[in-house]
């Protein structure tokens, strides 16, 4: 467990390295998760090692969103003057996400051929 803990954090951190080395516009742990995807086709013990730390983590994935609710209580005066702004921005993101996923779904069936029946 603490190998696989190991691996997915050197991971994150060798994409953080990475990204900040050569000033890619991608989130190191973006590449970090990549690199870790590579290493778990590669080699399928690797994968098994880390499927159940991965499980662990997942299972208690809401623990992590406790630091952004406490940002929020701490910056709620400025959230008050600022209210248009976050409710445009989280309506217009939100307007954009979900066609996003539209498109790309309308995409894949494209290129896989399905059709409506």
């Amino acid at each position: 467990m603490i190998r696989a803990l190991t691996l997915i954090l050197l991971c994150q951190l060798a994409g953080e390295a990475t990204t900040r080395a050569l000033s890619l516009p991608v989130p190191g742990p973006v590449l970090g998760m990549a690199l870790l995807w590579g290493l778990m086709l590669a080699a399928k013990p690797v994968a098994e090692a880390v499927r159940p730390v991965a499980e662990g983590i997942l299972r208690h994935l809401s623990l992590l969103f406790i630091p952004a609710g406490v940002g929020v209580v701490g910056h709620v005066s400025q959230l008050g003057t600022q209210t248009l702004a976050l409710a445009v921005a989280i309506l217009v993101s939100t307007v954009l996400s979900i066609a996003a996923g539209a498109w790309a779904f309308v995409l894949v069936a494209r290129w896989t051929g399905s059709r409506d029946a």
